[in-house]
């Protein structure tokens, strides 16, 4: 633990306490399916962002936002209670959209590959180009 510096250290266990008031305590449906995926503290730990993902639409995930919003009085409550910390910072909920810009980014790769095949002659490999065997057929 040398390497870590007490934020890390404070964003892992907010990150954990927030998941577990959420999942035991919070009783609001709107929040009932959200993963909080990271937590970042400010240098003077008064701000922490807290970032979540929403199964779902833009809806769904508007309505998640706002009722963690509204749960953000009660979850630094109880969070004062159970670390009893000298200062619970203020919590900041916002969507992580790390894993759709990751698929986005991904897509591009691909659509690029796919260009570049085109330009080159060749068609771009698929899982039908495979050597192997058809299942139903018994190799010789």
């Amino acid at each position: 633990m040398d390497g870590y510096k007490r934020t890390d250290r404070l964003n892992e266990l907010f990150r954990e306490e927030i998941a577990l008031l959420l999942q035991r305590k919070v009783k609001d449906p709107r929040v009932h399916d959200v993963t909080v995926t990271a937590v970042r503290t400010s240098p003077e730990l008064d701000v922490a962002k807290v970032y979540v993902v929403v199964p779902g639409d833009a809806a769904a995930r508007a309505a998640a936002l706002e009722g963690l919003r509204h749960a953000a009085p009660f979850l630094r409550h109880e969070l004062g209670r159970t670390l009893r910390l000298r200062r619970i910072p203020e919590l900041r909920f916002e969507y992580d959209d790390v894993h759709e810009r990751a698929m986005r980014i991904e897509q591009l790769l691909r659509e690029i590959k796919a260009s570049e095949a085109d330009e080159a002659g060749e068609r771009p490999a698929t899982d039908a180009d495979s050597t192997a065997p058809p299942l139903d057929e018994p190799r010789r």
